[in-house]
């Protein structure tokens, strides 16, 4: 009798059994091409139930115990304590899938001196060391066939969502938005684009298949040809090589298995050669796409988007790198912009400088909010109880960076202004009257901005920068002074977008 040790993913987040949405599920007897459905004397199952998960075990347990069979199922597969090494010395039998694999090493297989054979509930067998496997005479096998028109279905649905860009449109509405211009301004159709399979075996001929009513162009490239009235019935384009099928598709999916000579295929070398903002599909492996240039190509617009359901490892770990391509909610720049702003300040201190002022301002919109300010100056005059006035105008150069709503800005601006000193003579050091005059102030500055609907925006502002105030007046019995220093501010407002 076999001890065999399978490894599936966990439970629903509620439980199992989750609520299912339909009674039943179609019966298929066969398939293109002629194959056959298996046909079992019985299953203990009812066909649509959720089996891959640790509580469904792959609906095995009655069948293997009936028989003698010992049959553990966990989830817990990664690290020398989990439940899938402890268990691995008496395994003669290893079921793992290819979402969540098993990672059967050499020196996992090493430690199974009873392993016998490795199996994967799916297609695809590149989580276990085939030579080492071959050293040590164990058999590894697959359910060839078992999910192939699945993931034809699933190739198709992520090309038409890329394509339309439909994820980045169903987000404006879940936000409760209409932003019709936003949502199609990266949508197409794919009627009459190029699409291209690297591999054409029973998920490559299958999506084939599928396009073909699309009305798009149909390439291939694989390393036996299909038969010419296959490529007749397609009216599918044949390559002999990817370089040359890449240069000419608008669309390329991956359906090709992990080996040697497909790992890291799709580098920095061969996106170069494909079609600037082409769309690339990886249902296949994760190691076939090298990761990192996937990111620079989606960075710089020779991608205008990635679809991938695999990784490597799986799960990805959690510092992995997945950013969306650029798109009308997330996108970077530079920021050139102009603005003419009025503060009060009003100063209850000793020396000059103050803080925690309120304001109201104006700069292309409309504005309220709160202000620390600080002013320090090379010569400390005694402002009693004064106001200051300041108005200037200024034109700015940032980097923006748009995250779905919030936008950040870190830039640089050049201010010239007016500015009008009033208080009362206190004593012999203190500002009688009112001084007043131009100012300039070259600063920087970072700023978050939250839209709440089209025109009012929350601001939170910052920034820094040297004042040269020059002012003419009466301080002390002195006149034509310059009040020189550093100015910091920081703000926090709502703004009416003019």
């Amino acid at each position: 009798m076999a001890n065999i040790l399978c490894v599936l993913y966990d439970d629903p987040v509620d439980g199992y059994p989750p609520s299912y949405a339909r009674d039943d599920v179609p019966k298929i007897e066969g398939y293109h091409g002629g194959q056959t459905a298996p046909t079992p004397e019985a299953i203990d199952f009812t066909p649509g139930e959720l089996l891959g998960s640790v509580s469904g075990e792959l609906g095995l347990r009655k069948f293997l115990e009936d028989r003698g069979h010992t049959l553990i199922v966990t989830s817990d597969k990664d690290g020398p304590d989990s439940v899938f090494e402890r268990e691995l010395p008496d395994a003669e039998i290893v079921i793992s899938q290819p979402f969540w694999p098993a990672y059967l090493t050499a020196e996992r297989i090493a430690k199974a001196p009873n392993l016998k054979l490795a199996l994967t509930a799916g297609i695809g067998s590149d989580h276990v060391d085939l030579q080492a496997a071959i050293d040590r005479g164990i058999t590894v096998t697959e359910v060839t066939y078992s999910n192939s028109i699945s993931v034809s279905e699933h190739v198709v649905m992520v090309i038409l969502t890329l394509v339309r860009s439909y994820l980045p449109a169903h987000q404006w509405a879940v936000d409760g938005g209409w932003n019709i211009a936003d949502c199609v301004s990266r949508s197409y159709d794919l009627e009459g684009m190029q699409v291209g399979t690297v591999a054409a075996g029973r998920i490559g001929s299958a999506v084939l298949r599928r396009l073909k009513p699309f009305e798009v162009g149909l390439h291939y490239t694989d390393k036996h040809r299909l038969p010419t009235e296959v490529e007749d019935e397609l009216g599918v384009t044949y390559h002999p090589d990817v370089e040359s099928l890449v240069k000419v598709c608008d669309v390329v999916t991956i359906n090709a298995p992990l080996h040697p000579e497909t790992e890291h295929l799709f580098n920095d070398a061969l996106i170069a050669k494909m079609k600037r903002g082409a769309y690339l599909v990886n249902t296949a492996r994760g190691k076939i796409c090298d990761r990192d240039a996937i990111v620079r190509a989606l960075k710089s617009g020779q991608l205008a988007g990635y679809a991938g359901d695999v990784w490597f490892p799986q799960p990805p770990p959690k510092d992995h790198v997945a950013e969306p391509p650029p798109s009308p909610r997330a996108r970077s720049g530079f920021e050139l912009a102009a603005f003419a702003e009025g503060s009060t300040f009003r100063f209850n201190g000793a020396w000059l400088f103050g803080g925690g002022a309120r304001f109201e301002y104006v700069h292309g919109h409309i504005a309220a909010g709160l202000d620390a300010s600080l002013l320090t100056t090379s010569e400390r005059y005694d402002l009693g109880s004064a106001q200051i006035l300041l108005a200037y105008a200024s034109p700015t150069l940032a980097w923006l960076q748009d995250w779905g709503a919030l936008r950040t800005r870190l830039g640089v601006g050049y201010g010239v202004g007016f500015a009008r000193l009033s208080g009362s003579a206190d004593n012999a050091r203190s500002i009688a009257g009112s001084v007043s005059g131009a100012w300039s102030a070259p600063y920087l500055f970072a700023a978050l901005t939250l839209p709440l609907t089209d025109l009012l925006h929350l601001d939170a502002r910052a920034g820094i920068g040297v004042v040269t105030l020059p002012v003419v007046g009466e301080v002390s019995g002195a006149s034509n002074i310059d009040l020189k220093g550093v100015w910091t501010s920081a703000q926090l407002g709502l703004t009416l977008a003019l």
